[in-house]
């Protein structure tokens, strides 16, 4: 027999709790409690009307919701609101491809030892740190669940994430990385524009985004200084435009050397020439620099020059190998390259610093 919801409270009137069901999108139970009836037949009365009105707002049963459907209409349209559109653009490939491992399963039912499975089989394709950022993006996701109701625990951080591997820091040293600039005849003006463009992001440290959106307005020629406000989000020549770094330390002003000012000058007059109007750095057609030129161009002339293969992003890696074996302070590096924390730096390049000392050591 079914207990009777109306109850009577210590001070004589009656109250009662009425579950009306499940939200159909969430699947959170809706309850509504209501007291202060001085009568049982009204509180009664008070319940009859609750339950009759949510029949049609609310389901009887909790609603099963797969994966799938989670992740596609109800995790994902949160997501975008959360994050830069190019993160979440570059996100969703990765998040689409790994999270199909459970699209076929409810939600709530996906234990730890369904997400173990999963992580295992990664990590016998992918390197641990892209493991670790994709369980963490799952991490995201589950937890997303368990505020909405789908789900009653996360099995993704209950199980933990592999251990972390740290990165192999690759760069050239400044002799290497002129054995492969002097391959490149400024006379060709592509052959320039390749040269300013692997000059700059060797002698600055820029990411490749920054650089990319670098404009003539953004150098004090006199005071030698670029100023490092944007970075670009590129999809195609035709759809690209300029966001806000992510992190505040991103937005910073970079003193350049004597040479590199002489070289962006060069660069700014042959430009002129053939484009007239350009107002990006690093451009030879009118548009911002392809995100796959310049890794393309750099690792053939790394073969011709006879030196190893590095990706471009190395090309900032190398940019603070030479600040370091120049005895330069990590706060300073740190503030140049864009970092929020000195433990980025020190994190990444700490073991540079150890050789360098070694070196020396050797050297007296």
């Amino acid at each position: 027999m079914a207990k009777d919801p109306i109850k009577k409270g210590t001070n004589g009137t009656y109250y009662f709790r009425a579950n009306l069901g499940y939200h159909p999108v969430t699947g959170k139970q809706i309850q509504k409690y209501r007291s202060g009836f001085t009568t049982k037949k009204e509180a009664r009365e008070e319940y009859s009307k609750l339950i009759l009105s949510s029949k049609d707002a609310f389901t009887e049963k909790k609603p099963v919701v797969s994966f799938k459907d989670f992740t596609e209409e109800i995790y994902l349209p949160w997501y975008k609101t959360q994050v830069k559109e190019s993160t979440y653009k570059n996100r969703l490939s990765t998040i689409n491809k790994h999270f199909a491992y459970f699209y076929k399963m409810q939600t709530d039912e996906i234990e730890p030892i369904h997400v173990q499975t999963w992580q295992l089989k990664l990590a016998a394709k992918f390197k641990p740190n892209y493991v670790r950022i994709v369980q963490g993006m799952l991490c995201v996701a589950f937890d997303r669940a368990v505020i909405l109701g789908q789900a009653t625990q996360n099995p993704a951080r209950m199980i933990g994430n592999v251990r972390s591997q740290k990165p192999k820091v690759d760069f050239w040293t400044l002799e290497e990385f002129q054995k492969v600039i002097s391959l490149l005849y400024k006379g060709d003006y592509y052959e320039h524009y390749l040269f300013i463009s692997f000059w700059l992001l060797f002698m600055t440290g820029l990411r490749i985004g920054e650089a990319a959106a670098l404009q003539w307005s953004d150098i004090d020629f006199d005071a030698g200084i670029l100023c490092v406000t944007k970075t670009l989000y590129y999809k195609s020549m035709d759809e690209y435009k300029l966001v806000e770094p992510k992190t505040q330390a991103s937005i910073r002003d970079l003193a350049i050397d004597s040479d590199t000012i002489s070289e962006l000058k060069a660069w700014q007059k042959v430009q002129q020439k053939v484009l007239k109007n350009c107002n990006f750095i690093l451009s030879y057609s009118g548009v911002p620099t392809s995100k796959h030129t310049l890794p393309r161009a750099l690792e053939k002339l790394a073969g011709l020059a006879g030196v190893h293969r590095i990706k471009i992003h190395a090309l900032r890696h190398s940019h603070a190998s030479l600040l370091i074996s120049m005895g330069e302070n990590p706060l300073i590096i740190k503030d140049r390259l864009g970092h929020e924390k000195i433990e980025t730096t020190l994190g990444t390049y700490g073991h540079l610093y150890i050789q360098i000392v070694i070196l020396k050591l050797l050297e007296n």
